[in-house]
């Protein structure tokens, strides 16, 4: 199992969540520790994910969720409502950088994704979920690639391959029902043009 599917079924399912998407990320800019902030934790991974309560009305929500070095636990740190969310910032709309900035209505932090690519999908998740999860107040998409907003993010051409997937396959019921529906009238055909010639030769 790999580490988004491990975070899904370990912090989101038992609080009756659905995760919509994850990235891994490191921090831009180092936190200051304060000088007596002895004995840490020691190195971990971060990831930001997204997830959507299962429950009516849905809500969606930002969860930072850390894996400490030497365990294979993952643990939920802060987690912010999608409505806190003001500004998401691509860092530069004319290459594929893994960079970005969140800026909520408490906190700001800084990232850099494992990939441009990973952040890229992360990004279109996020805005398709703003879109649809929030009615107004929508967060600032700034410097972010066209194809993150654009039609064609994967999550469109995935709806799209699914709905004509299932154009074809209606199609191909009918076009067999059609053939059935003939087989049936040629079967009735051959059953009278067989009763006409028993009666014929049972007359003869």
């Amino acid at each position: 199992m790999n580490a988004k599917s491990a975070i899904s079924k370990e912090i989101f399912a038992p609080h009756d969540e659905r995760m919509l998407g994850a990235v891994q990320v490191k921090r831009r800019t180092k936190k200051k520790i304060p000088f007596l902030a002895t004995g840490g934790q020691g190195e971990y991974l971060t990831y930001i994910c997204l997830s959507v309560t299962n429950k009516k009305p849905a809500q969606a929500s930002i969860t930072k969720v850390k894996q400490f070095e030497g365990s294979t636990s993952f643990v939920r740190r802060t987690q912010w409502m999608l409505e806190q969310l003001r500004q998401v910032n691509g860092i530069d709309p004319n290459r594929d950088s893994p960079e970005f900035d969140l800026l909520f209505e408490n906190a700001f932090d800084q990232w850099v994704a494992s990939t441009a690519s990973e952040k890229c999908t992360f990004f279109q998740v996020l805005h398709h979920t703003c879109q649809r999860y929030l009615a107004d107040k929508k967060p600032e998409f700034i410097n972010c690639q066209s194809k993150i907003m654009g039609g064609n993010s994967i999550l469109h051409s995935a709806a799209d391959s699914v709905t004509s997937a299932v154009q074809k396959a209606s199609q191909a019921l009918n076009e067999r029902g059609e053939r059935l529906g003939r087989a049936e009238e040629k079967t009735e055909e051959l059953k009278n043009s067989a009763q006409q010639f028993a009666e014929t030769a049972h007359k003869v």
